[in-house]
């Protein structure tokens, strides 16, 4: 199956916030879409009952196949440490993948669903990579991925009850956050764990490019508690995760 373009390669997603001319029902901001039939609604519970089963218990597929260095001999010491990251980060892409679902189920414009949509998909590589490094160190995933999962999916529906200019902020400010995150991973990775190094560089630069592509699309500035608040969370995951 031919993979969808980047986020960044198509244009129309950075239209989403744009005023139609008068005369054509237009001349205002999008709005939140007409009530669905009762058979739709059921449709939607469905597919995000089968998207959160399939991302929390079935084995991650990646679209993309990176070049990874070949893995080195790590102590057992190094073998946990690299682990606990890319535990850390396995269970951010859980919340990811939860958050961007949530946003899109609650978006007022089916450009803004499709752009959260995609870059879901996107984030599924990453969950694939992380899961697969976590096999090559012996270990396992985070215990409490559900909960993450279950968590990020209320914060993405309630941000995107505030408006897609809003949820799209909050987008820019989670991947700014994250991409902060990874850079604070390839300080603290083994030196020698060049394999998972690279996986960490990978996913930082789609992050950024996520980012760039959701402030390109309208997103708006989120109000000052709230990136604070995002990182208080954000720090219980990941000192949590770590371990368990």
């Amino acid at each position: 199956m031919k993979r969808r373009e980047s986020l960044l390669k198509d244009p129309a997603l950075c239209k989403i916030n744009a005023l139609q001319g008068p005369g054509d029902g237009c001349g205002r901001r999008m709005t939140y879409n007409a009530p669905m039939p009762a058979s739709d609604v059921l449709d939607s519970v469905l597919k995000a009952a089968d998207e959160t089963l399939r991302t929390l218990f079935a084995p991650a597929r990646s679209a993309r196949s990176p070049d990874l260095p070949p893995d080195t001999p790590l102590s057992e010491a190094e073998k946990r440490h690299a682990a606990g990251l890319m535990r850390v980060n396995h269970a951010g892409e859980i919340a990811a993948q939860a958050l961007y679902r949530g946003q899109a189920a609650m978006s007022r414009s089916s450009m803004t669903r499709e752009f959260l949509q995609r870059a879901a998909s996107e984030d599924g590589d990453h969950l694939a990579w992380c899961e697969s490094r976590l096999r090559e160190l012996g270990s396992a995933p985070s215990r409490l991925n559900p909960l993450w999962y279950l968590g990020s999916y209320l914060i993405g529906a309630a941000a995107a009850a505030l408006g897609d200019e809003l949820s799209l902020g909050f987008v820019t400010e989670t991947e700014r956050q994250v991409e902060g995150h990874l850079a604070s991973h390839l300080e603290r990775l083994p030196a020698g764990d060049q394999r998972s190094r690279r996986i960490v560089e990978l996913m930082k630069s789609d992050e950024a490019a996520h980012a760039q592509a959701a402030r390109a699309a309208g997103a708006a500035e989120l109000p000052g508690p709230i990136p604070f608040l995002m990182r208080h969370a954000a720090r219980i995951m990941t000192s949590t995760a770590y371990w368990l």
